[in-house]
């Protein structure tokens, strides 16, 4: 009798049919195992079954036998098991970077990882659909462009665009071209950033990547580099607000007692603290002075307070006299 062709492919699909249809609570017999690979018109016993077991367990899959009332065999221990296949979920879906296509193709990968049961779990997961997303479907093809470049050490050039109240594109420089070195891609406050030199500039700039368009690699080589070795990448996310640059200038803060954690969330437990009577405290930091950081210390209302130096502490006044005056 003719040999299926399928045959030769028998451990490919036995390997694919413990991933996808075993787990603990779920083994499967030796007789399950023969039939599923006669609906595949592949010939099995139940001696080179156990063979074929055995050697997907050298090749380092972990099949686990159980006996008793329910024997069988399953997939123990997984790549990924299914609390880091939810955390995987829960961050693609709170991601605002990426798109809500592009969230439900990934999902729907991730469930791939798993075995069916668990699929249906992840499945029951994804109820966030009217999140806001990104209108950019392009940016995966834009991370894949300035990885390229900075792992190329080329310079890249791109348009750069803002949405106007009518929700369409507004190139600006009016479309002209921007000519920058890449060096590193950034996740801060949920966009994705490329740190970038501009050599015309002479300094560090951020640009969203969902706002890039028409990137290509240059023949030129970046510049720039002396400046970024210098930034210290683990502190610097620290230090800018919402990613918006602002002179850096060492501040001094007070705090209610009961704001350390907020305090200490944004900026790492390697601060110097010092009680400032029975309910406050104090800190030195250095911060890029921003739009953005004015409007932390606001949202703390009267238990924040910038002390010094006194240019920040009167730009802060004049913000705040500025805001008052729309609600006279």
């Amino acid at each position: 009798m003719a040999r299926s062709a399928n045959q030769k492919l028998k451990l490919l699909y036995l390997a694919q049919y413990f991933h996808e249809m075993t787990d603990e609570e779920h083994p499967v017999s030796v007789a399950e195992i023969i039939s599923y690979l006669g609906s595949l018109d592949i010939k099995a016993e139940r001696k080179t079954i156990y063979d074929d077991i055995e050697a997907l367990r050298m090749f380092g899959i972990d099949i686990v036998q159980v006996r008793g009332k329910t024997s069988g065999y399953y997939v123990g221990a997984r790549e990924f098991e299914l609390p880091e296949l939810k955390l995987l979920v829960d961050s693609v879906q709170s991601s605002k970077f990426i798109t809500q296509k592009k969230t439900l193709s990934l999902i729907k990968k991730i469930e791939a990882l798993a075995n069916r049961f668990d699929a249906q779990l992840l499945q029951r997961q994804v109820y966030v659909r009217n999140r806001v997303k990104s209108m950019n479907e392009s940016v995966y093809y834009n991370v894949d462009e300035i990885s390229a470049a900075i792992t190329r050490d080329r310079e890249i050039r791109f348009r750069y665009f803002e949405y106007d109240l009518k929700k369409e594109r507004r190139f600006r420089k009016n479309g002209e071209f921007y000519t920058v070195s890449p060096f590193a891609l950034m996740w801060d406050d949920e966009n994705y950033y490329m740190l970038a030199w501009d050599k015309d500039a002479e300094m560090l700039k951020h640009y969203r990547v969902d706002k890039m368009t028409q990137i290509s690699l240059c023949e030129a080589q970046r510049s720039g580099k002396d400046a970024f070795s210098a930034v210290d990448m683990s502190a610097y996310s620290k230090k800018v607000f919402g990613m918006f640059t602002g002179a850096e200038t060492r501040v001094k803060l007070r705090f209610a007692n009961h704001l350390i954690g907020p305090v200490i969330d944004r900026f790492g437990k390697d601060l110097f603290i010092s009680p400032d009577g029975e309910e406050h405290f104090t800190v030195h930091l250095d911060v890029a002075v921003s739009p953005q950081f004015y409007a932390w210390v606001f949202g703390f209302g009267a238990e924040a307070e910038i002390l010094a130096p006194e240019s920040v502490r009167s730009e802060m006044k004049t913000r705040l006299s500025e805001s008052r005056v729309l609600y006279e």
